[in-house]
């Protein structure tokens, strides 16, 4: 709705490909040899398969079916993943992740256990509650962002949990159960694309970033 297309945004346009595309070779530039676990709403794959034949795009992925939210999504997800490996869950509609990036949460989180990109906050920013609001120092603020990488094992272990609302990212999941998290270099233009402008913004990226 945000996007104001009927379109999934995942599979809107960016430079003549589905954004989900641009995404999924970002990855696959980084190693050949990853595995990728493409998690999609039942009422998409079969638009997933129309797809990569309209456009005679061909990935190696492997599909699985999501859940009613983002937590069961990655759950249903994680089941393919093996307990020895370090994964990597990202947003399919964050192509402008950079190869820094990637490399510098798989290197943390090899040797941490997890590792969450994140960016300073260059705004002013405010608490806000009820009635009232205060100013807060915004160096103590982050921005988070994806691929939030996990020694797989603990991952799958956080997500046995029973779900609650306050999930908003993989990291808070493993944080629930007790886990350290450790925070990696993200980078400015690895946006989400969610909006109409974002997507003018992350088409002038794209073409900078050549």
């Amino acid at each position: 709705m945000r996007m104001q297309n009927s379109t999934p945004k995942q599979f809107l346009l960016l430079e003549g490909k589905p954004i989900l595309f641009h995404t999924i070779e970002v990855f696959l530039q980084f190693d050949p040899q990853i595995r990728v676990i493409l998690v999609l709403p039942a009422r998409q794959e079969q638009l997933w398969d129309h797809i990569t034949r309209q456009y005679d795009l061909s990935l190696p992925v492997k599909k699985v079916t999501g859940g009613p939210t983002r937590f069961h999504s990655v759950k249903n997800g994680l089941q393919l993943v093996d307990d020895q490996s370090l994964v990597a869950i990202h947003d399919g509609v964050r192509p402008l992740v950079s190869q820094k990036t990637i490399s510098e949460a798989f290197r943390m989180a090899k040797f941490f256990g997890n590792a969450i990109p994140v960016i300073k906050m260059n705004e002013s920013v405010r608490w806000v509650e009820n009635a009232f609001n205060k100013p807060i120092n915004r160096d103590q603020v982050k921005i988070v962002q994806t691929p939030q990488c996990f020694r797989a094992d603990l991952i799958k272990k956080a997500y046995s949990i029973q779900y609650h609302e306050m999930f908003t990212d993989d990291a808070s999941v493993l944080e629930k159960g007790g886990e350290r998290i450790y925070l990696s270099e993200g980078n400015m233009e690895n946006i989400k694309i969610t909006s109409p402008g974002d997507l003018l913004v992350a088409e002038t990226l794209m073409k900078h970033m050549r």
